[in-house]
């Protein structure tokens, strides 16, 4: 990832990022008590932006906040950083994250009243893995070691992170997480395998995050000739799978031509993968221009 744009937003201002301070008693450095998003933008357009707003009012709600900002707020804010940043024709993406707050004390049980924490940046589309058009990536796989609530996009990704860490020492792209004998997620992407010509992907559930870019794939499937279905896909599935897919923000669609060191299908990017690649970048140029 790329080093972030010098102006974000911190709790109703622009401010330049190096200058940007919240407190020690945040929730959100005490207790990962907030939620993140992240909205790929391009050239200038956030990209499904209702689908991530969506999103991160959803899990605000479940871990029982209001979204602070209304939908129109949350434009201004990503219209300000654009154009502070000189961004507005650039491919780059937004995070933003939103914790309950700072209060004078350390409460497990938070005070109802502490004025939320509203933080956001943008950042340089990031590059990907040299070569992974022509040849995919490499992936390994590990048992799925994060909290209960994978579908609530939580600042609290210290499992998140040891586990991409072990990517990371195989040189591998990403870890897929295995759970009770199935499939679930990867460590920052949701998993699609291609089993018997049919695009698999686990159903949606606490055990998962609800993929923005995975809601694309299952959108464009159809036009791409690709049958795809929700359902649980057990490790053999995975493991015997003729393409495994990855979807993410910042990733769109990926190919896993590698899984523990053995060859995913022929080793290849493979024709479904080719279909919705294609069928994505399709998607990308119709949006272009329209309101968001």
């Amino acid at each position: 990832m790329g080093e972030p744009l010098p102006i974000c937003f911190l709790n109703g201002e622009f401010v330049p990022l190096h200058e940007a301070r919240i407190s020690p008693l945040d929730r959100g450095f005490l207790y990962s008590d907030g939620v993140y998003e992240v909205t790929p933008v391009h050239g200038g357009r956030p990209f499904r932006f209702e689908q991530h707003h969506d999103r991160l009012t959803r899990s605000l709600k479940e871990i029982r906040m209001e979204d602070p900002l209304a939908r129109s707020a949350w434009r201004d804010l990503y219209r300000g950083l654009l154009q502070r940043n000189q961004a507005e024709t650039s491919d780059c993406y937004i995070y933003v994250q939103v914790t309950r707050g700072a209060e004078r004390g350390r409460n497990h049980a938070p005070l109802p009243d502490v004025p939320r924490t509203v933080f956001a940046f943008a950042a340089p589309w990031p590059t990907s893995r040299p070569g992974w058009q022509e040849n995919g990536v490499p992936a390994i796989t590990a048992v799925d070691t994060r909290w209960a609530r994978c579908d609530i996009k939580s600042v609290s990704l210290l499992a998140n992170v040891l586990l991409r860490q072990l990517a990371v020492d195989a040189n591998a792209s990403e870890t897929l997480l295995i759970r009770d004998g199935n499939l679930t997620d990867a460590s920052a992407s949701s998993v699609h395998a291609v089993i018997g010509g049919v695009l698999c992907t686990p159903p949606n559930s606490w055990k998962l995050l609800p993929g923005t870019t995975r809601g694309v794939i299952e959108e464009i499937a159809e036009r791409a000739g690709v049958t795809w279905r929700s359902t649980t896909v057990s490790e053999a599935d995975l493991r015997n799978a003729s393409e495994i897919l990855l979807g993410a923000a910042t990733r769109e669609v990926q190919a896993v031509t590698t899984l523990d060191g053995k060859s995913v299908g022929d080793g290849k990017p493979g024709p479904i993968w080719r279909r919705l690649f294609d069928a994505f970048q399709a998607f990308k140029r119709e949006l272009a221009g329209t309101p968001w």
